[in-house]
């Protein structure tokens, strides 16, 4: 049985009076992943999640998601004057899905105290009351604008790691934006490029990094190579240069050295890049 992805968009764009902060963006996201959604300032990140939960509607093209979306804000919106309890009940009050005992078994475990304002929590604990509201509304779909902020490095791990559980437990498939890419090595699956407004990468981790290598050699030999496989990035000095390319491991002469490349450096190939892409078909989850 094939599942519909929980999030596609076909030639989705958003137009801000004469200028395009989205355009022609296609992607779909299958059902369970941690997608991890990266782009320079001024990508469209923002737009295209607020475009996923319908926060604002499309200039051109169409977006859908299946089942229940949650959405956790940049700012971790919260009422400061607020107790947790407060808000957790505000929540229950407002969502028709809501798991009372899960949102208070999760705030206990945390050690929040019911009776704290909002206000007073330090930035972790904000973000995971926050978050503690996304998950308790039980959704299928958990999209989060950088939520890892402005937080310290322990604070950035405690939040990924409640994420992780709920996902684990649960199925969920999140869509979560960051430029911390140490904090999405280990947890995201699936890897979503936005560049100039325009969807640039989206597929499988594992799938794209076996896909790409990095080649090393003389500089001399580097436009022979060039015409075998489908370079992505090119570094290097007139005596030697390195080549990203997107290729599987392939026969080299003795000058030369491959290697397979990390997610950072994948990343960091196509932003430099704008014109490139690897747009594999949209891959469905299958049961």
């Amino acid at each position: 049985m094939t599942d519909l992805p929980v999030l596609e968009a076909t030639g989705l764009g958003k137009r801000y009076r004469r200028k395009w902060a989205l355009r022609d963006c296609s992607l779909a996201l299958p059902k369970g992943r941690v997608a991890a959604l990266v782009g320079p300032n001024g990508a469209g990140k923002t737009t295209l999640l607020h475009l996923a939960v319908g926060l604002l509607s499309p200039s051109e093209g169409t977006v859908r998601s299946t089942g229940a979306t949650a959405f956790l804000a940049q700012d971790k919106p919260l009422y400061r004057g607020f107790t947790v309890a407060e808000t957790l009940k505000f929540g229950r009050l407002l969502n028709p899905t809501w798991d009372d005992a899960y949102a208070h078994d999760r705030v206990a475990a945390l050690g929040l105290p019911l009776d704290a304002k909002a206000g007073t929590l330090s930035g972790g604990q904000q973000a995971q009351v926050a978050l503690t509201l996304g998950l308790a509304k039980r959704p299928d779909l958990l999209v989060l604008d950088e939520p890892l902020a402005n937080l310290d490095p322990l604070a950035r791990h405690e939040v990924m790691r409640g994420l992780m559980e709920a996902v684990a437990e649960t199925g969920l498939t999140v869509l979560l934006s960051s430029h911390v890419m140490s904090d999405l090595r280990d947890t995201c699956d699936w890897l979503v490029v936005l560049n100039g407004g325009r969807v640039q990468v989206s597929g499988d981790i594992d799938e794209l990094i076996a896909g790409h290598r990095l080649l090393t050699g003389p500089a001399e030999d580097a436009d022979a190579l060039a015409r075998r496989v489908e370079v992505v990035d090119r570094s290097g000095s007139r005596r030697q240069v390195s080549l990203l390319a997107r290729t599987g491991p392939i026969p080299l002469g003795p000058q030369w050295t491959e290697r397979p490349v990390d997610l950072e450096e994948l990343v960091l190939a196509y932003l430099r890049r704008p014109d490139a892409a690897s747009l594999p078909r949209p891959t469905l989850a299958t049961a």
